[in-house]
Formats: C-alpha cells, sequence, structure tokens
C-alpha cells in the first residue's frame, strides 16, 4: 500500500532572519534538497489562522486541532475571553454551582493557574474576570496560587504578571496571593510525579510563610539564575485548600494540567502518597481529561468529520506516533479531543527521556521514534501515517542554542529515514508544523527567547515512488495563502477520499497534473 506519510517539525518555523536562527545554524541536508526540488509553501499556523486573537502564537494543541479538523476552530482561549470581556461568568452553570456550595459551606475559594499572558495555556486576564466574578456572587475568601511561566513569556518576566495580579486583586477587592511556583512543578505532563508532589503538597500542607514579598522572591531567584519556570514553591499565606473549600483551575489548555487535577479528585490515585481532600468542589476552565470528576466551565464544542474519522470511515487503516510530550497532540488533540481512536486507528507511544530539560538531550527519542515509523510504514498496512518529532519545540524551549542546534539535525537526519521509507512503498511524504519556535532563539529586548512565535510553518510535498531528490517531474503546484487547516483536504485528496462540507480548509494543492488529476470531490 502507497501511504500518505504526514509528519510534523514541532516547532519548526520560518523567517528569513538568519542570526539566532537555530534551524538556520544547524545542518539540514534533507530538509534543504526537499525544499529546493520538490513543491512547497509557507503556511500560517497562528492568530486567526488557527481560531486565535490576531497576533497570537500559535502552539502544539492548536495546530493538531486545526490540522486534524480540516477547519479553523474558534479556541478556547477566544471564547474564555469573550465571556470574562462581556462579564457573562456570573452565567456559567459550573461556576454558579460552585459558588452555591461555597455559600453553603462557608468554604474558601482558591484558583489554581498560570499567571501569563502568554495564550497558550491561560491568560491573566482570566483571573481578574474570576476575581470580579467571585467578588459579584458574595464569596467570601478567595486564594490564589500562581504558577509562574518562564516558557510561553520571557524567563524573567514574573514581576509584571504579579503586578497586574495585584492591581486585580485591588479592583476587585478580593483575593490574596497564597503560593506560588513554577510551572516546573505544577504543570507537567510526563508522569513525573516527583515534581507535582512538590506543587501538590505546596497547596495542601503547612509549610514556613516567606517573610520576603512576592516581588522580592522572585527577584532573588532571577538574580541566582533561575528563571520564572523553575521557581521553587515558596508560601506567602497561611491557607491550605482543605475540605469544604472550592477549587477552579484556570489554564485553558489540557495537557499541562490533568496530573494536578486528578491529584485532587480521583480516588484511585496512584502517583504519590495523598490524602483525598473531600468534600471539595473542582471546577476546570476546559474539559482537562473526560475522566476527571470535576465540573467544566467550558465544554468542548463537538466535532465531525475529522481527518481520523474520515479515514476511518473509508475503510482505511491509519497510524500515529510520538514520543511522551507529543503523544496527546497526535491522538486527542488531532482527533478532536477525543480519547478513544477511531476504528482502524493504531498507535504507539515511546517514551521521552528522563531529564531535567532536554537541552541535556537534544536527540530527545526521535530516533527510537523513527525506528517504529518506519517500521510502520513498511508493513504495508497503513494508508495514513502521522509522526510528530518534538525536538525543534522542546529543545527551543529551553533557550540553548547550540542544543537546538544539535536537535534539529537530529530531526533532519530522521526525515531522511521517513523519507526513504515512504519512496520505497511508494507513498507521499508531507512535511509540515505546527507553530514556531526554533527560528527564533533570542527576542528583540537581546534575552533568550524560549517561546513559540507567529512566523509561518513549511509544507512540502514529496509524492512518488522513490523519486527522492529527483523532484517530482510534474506540474504540481502548491498554494501561497495556506493554513493548518488545509492539511487535512490535502491529505484526503492525496488519499481519493472526499473532503466532507464541514471541513472549510482547501486542499494546498493548487494544480494536480502530476497528482494523477487527482481533484477535491
Amino acid at each position: 500500500m502507497a501511504p500518505v506519510v504526514l509528519a510534523v517539525l514541532d516547532g519548526w518555523g520560518n523567517t528569513p532572519e538568519q542570526k539566532h536562527n537555530a534551524i538556520h545554524a544547524a545542518s539540514t541536508p534533507i530538509m534543504d534538497a526537499l525544499w529546493h526540488a520538490y513543491p512547497h509553501a509557507l503556511i500560517e499556523a497562528s492568530g486567526a489562522h488557527v481560531g486565535l486573537p490576531d497576533g497570537q502564537m500559535g502552539n502544539s494543541e492548536v495546530g493538531h486541532l486545526t490540522i486534524g479538523a480540516g477547519r479553523v476552530i474558534r479556541q478556547e482561549l477566544v471564547r474564555i475571553s469573550q465571556a470574562v470581556q462581556n462579564n457573562q461568568l456570573g452565567e456559567n452553570a459550573a461556576l454558579q454551582a460552585l459558588a452555591s456550595d461555597l455559600k453553603a459551606s462557608g468554604g474558601r475559594l482558591h484558583l489554581v493557574g498560570l499567571l501569563s499572558d502568554g495564550g497558550v495555556h491561560s491568560h491573566i486576564n482570566h483571573l481578574g474576570g474570576l476575581l470580579r466574578w467571585a467578588a459579584a456572587a458574595g464569596i467570601q475568601q478567595v486564594c490564589i496560587h500562581g504558577i509562574t511561566d518562564g516558557r510561553d513569556t520571557p524567563t524573567d518576566s514574573s514581576p509584571g504578571y504579579l503586578q497586574t495580579l495585584d492591581e486585580q486583586i485591588q479592583q476587585a477587592g478580593i483575593g490574596q496571593l497564597t503560593t506560588l511556583c513554577g510551572r516546573y512543578w505544577a504543570m507537567d505532563r510526563d508522569n513525573r510525579w516527583e515534581r507535582v508532589e512538590k506543587a501538590y503538597r505546596l497547596l495542601t500542607e503547612a509549610s514556613p510563610v516567606s517573610s520576603a514579598s512576592p516581588l522580592d522572591v522572585v527577584k532573588a531567584a532571577h538574580s541566582d539564575g533561575t528563571s520564572d519556570e523553575f521557581l521553587e514553591p515558596v508560601r506567602f499565606a497561611p491557607e491550605l485548600i482543605e475540605p469544604n473549600d472550592a477549587l477552579v483551575l484556570f489554564n485553558f489548555r489540557p495537557d499541562r494540567m490533568r496530573q494536578l487535577t486528578a491529584a485532587f479528585v480521583n480516588s484511585t490515585f496512584q502517583g504519590f502518597e495523598r490524602q483525598l481532600i473531600t468534600p471539595l468542589p473542582v471546577v476546570t476552565f476546559t474539559q482537562y481529561d473526560k475522566t476527571l470528576p470535576v465540573a467544566v466551565a467550558f465544554p468542548p464544542e463537538s466535532l465531525d468529520d475529522l481527518l481520523g474519522e474520515v479515514v476511518a470511515r473509508a475503510g482505511l487503516r491509519q497510524f500515529r506516533t510520538a514520543e511522551t510530550e507529543k503523544y496527546p497532540h497526535v491522538t486527542y488533540f488531532l482527533n478532536g479531543g477525543m480519547e478513544k481512536p477511531f476504528p482502524g486507528e493504531d498507535r504507539h507511544l515511546v517514551p521521552s527521556p528522563k531529564v531535567a530539560t532536554y537541552d541535556q538531550s537534544p536527540h530527545m527519542s526521535a530516533d527510537e521514534l523513527t525506528d517504529g515509523c518506519v517500521a510502520a510504514i513498511k508493513k504495508g498496512i497503513y494508508s495514513l501515517v502521522v509522526i510528530n518529532y518534538a525536538n525543534p519545540d522542546m529543545v527551543g524551549h529551553t533557550g540553548d542554542m547550540e542544543a537546538t542546534v544539535e536537535a534539529i539535525g537530529c530531526v533532519d537526519r530522521c526525515i531522511g529515514r521517513i523519507l526513504d521509507a515512504t519512496g520505497q512503498m511508494g507513498g507521499t511524504l508531507l512535511i509540515t508544523a505546527d507553530h514556531g519556535n526554533a527560528e527564533m532563539m533570542q527576542g528583540p529586548d537581546q534575552r533568550p527567547w524560549t517561546a513559540h512565535t507567529t512566523n509561518p510553518v513549511p509544507f512540502v510535498l514529496v509524492e512518488g515512488e522513490k523519486r527522492k531528490l529527483a523532484g517530482l517531474g510534474g506540474d504540481v503546484q502548491l498554494r501561497s495563502d495556506g493554513g493548518l487547516a488545509d492539511i487535512a483536504p490535502t491529505v484526503l485528496q492525496l488519499l481519493n477520499i472526499p473532503v466532507p462540507a464541514a471541513m472549510s480548509g482547501q486542499s494546498l494543492v493548487a494544480s494536480t497534473a502530476a497528482l494523477g488529476g487527482r481533484t477535491l470531490a
């Protein structure tokens, strides 16, 4: 079987700027040759092109969701921001029920989330909205448990967010910053339970109260070389999360809040020893995991006719693979927020290396991941193969230029192996990315840039049996105005599957002479 192989190079953006560009600095003979020999285009992966506000950088969750949906979806950041701006949180059923519980119990409200305007996992404006809602609802005591960012924002930007929070507290007339810790501890997603345990115990167990102000604490950490991401847990007030209190977790991106939430609500939790706090009404801003017994303030909007669903309906088999850090993206997010595989969808998870930060292991698990993907392609049973390489994004997030250059070179070599296997099977290889990152390692202020970017991403179409770097030999042209929403229709066209009306994206193939006349149905 001649498969379509979709390789997502996570965090591989494109910019003409060569300085502080790890992709430009790396040795990438495979990608360079493919870019020059095969049909290619730059496509948009941020802002309105992926359902985010204009100018908002894309991210892996939104990127894979858009790729799998084949349409632009209004993202949670936009949905929640509109509710906050329109003062509609008081109309939210989940929050109304929680306020009623608190009035009956007389307990405290605890707000947990990332203090950031990065817009990837949270937005600090949403916290301000929650404080105003709590005041209007008559809630008497609000404890804020802040998580510092330094990953989707500059590494030492927390003082600005602490100032914003102080202003929000003054305006609402309610709330106190009770604890603070870096996202490294509270937002792990790779079952490094020793990290999450540290954050959980900060929230639930008595510990010394710092005599220094939050601002002094973070500034001292910065002076010692500790960025916001790695800020050690610190307490500023004695209040704990206790029975009869209530908890709102206001991050909207699910993957990095599942573990901490599970520690609070799962009766069979086994990540570490802890006593279940009950009763404790819990509201999460979005659905972190269907199995978590919580109320959800902004439930997912139902999506139909997703890429994987359409492929399955056509009776074709598909294969998804990634290492731990990006596994939810090629499964849960690519499938529109559904955990369960579609019929005929096989999955392969490769564990990410157990290191503190990925600059210590720039290759991550890319070689093992490629081994499994090549084997799957050569089985000849899959019509669609999707693989995600995490390296450009995860190593790029460390801000280490040298390590990121090494990561890029590793991924390039792996793409060469995927290219060979796809060619041997007479298949088509599509290479793209979900957002930018590694192409910008320093910001305009000359500080390390660890966040994503708004740059476009590459899209390369390599078709034909064993053609490799010889060129298509046909008149295939790709549109120059495309976005991530156009990838699914392109894949379906290559598979000769009619594109459903629900997919508003359009194939990136502008002319089809070398595709055997395949056109959109």
